[in-house]
């Protein structure tokens, strides 16, 4: 329940609240390569994540595999626009390490928000921080060099690094294999 307990923190819950929050979840294991989602499909869930890593990908224009994100410790893997407005994905979500989380149904999501109001400040601010971070996230891929994306993803996420696959890296990063590896060589060096 630690794991639940990082996530809806919110000043506003009582602790029945979260004992009603919690009594939703079902925990489950994941083994490496076992997908959360594929694309098409219509989510029906959204995952919190206590171990392992977990990344979101879609096939560009040439069928290249792309890395949207990665979901490491905390996070809630999770596609929106799938869940909340009943739509097929048009991302991939897979586990690239076993994980283990905490799934709760759409159905019991929504009765719980129905029903918690401070369930509602909890996706309130979840949301403005996914917007922030996703806004934030697309101006670096402009103005800031791959070298400075691959040491904010260092700090940021720094499993990723140990357990990711480089050219899952390399694409969250919009770079090459090639330009990845040498990034690597220039900071070893430096």
């Amino acid at each position: 329940m630690d794991t639940l307990r990082a996530i809806y923190q919110h000043p506003a819950f009582s602790e029945e609240d979260l004992n009603l929050i919690f009594a939703r979840h079902e925990k489950l294991d994941f083994k490496k390569g076992d997908f959360f989602l594929k694309e098409n499909e219509v989510s029906n869930s959204y995952f919190i994540l206590e171990s392992g890593i977990a990344r979101s990908f879609v096939f560009d224009t040439d069928n290249n595999d792309i890395t949207i994100n990665f979901f490491t410790i905390y996070d809630i893997i999770i596609e929106a626009s799938s869940l909340f407005q009943r739509i097929p994905s048009i991302e991939n979500i897979q586990a690239e390490t076993d994980c283990t989380v905490w799934k709760i149904n759409y159905d019991d999501f929504q009765e719980l928000f129905l029903s918690i109001p401070a369930l509602t400040e909890w996706g309130r601010a979840w949301m403005s921080y996914q917007l922030f971070y996703l806004k934030n996230r697309s101006v670096e891929m402009i103005t800031k060099s791959a070298t400075e994306r691959y040491l904010a993803l260092i700090n940021e996420k720094p499993d990723v690094l140990k357990f990711a696959p480089l050219k899952n890296v390399a694409s969250y990063l919009g770079i090459t294999d090639t330009s990845l590896s040498r990034i690597r060589k220039e900071i070893v060096k430096g």
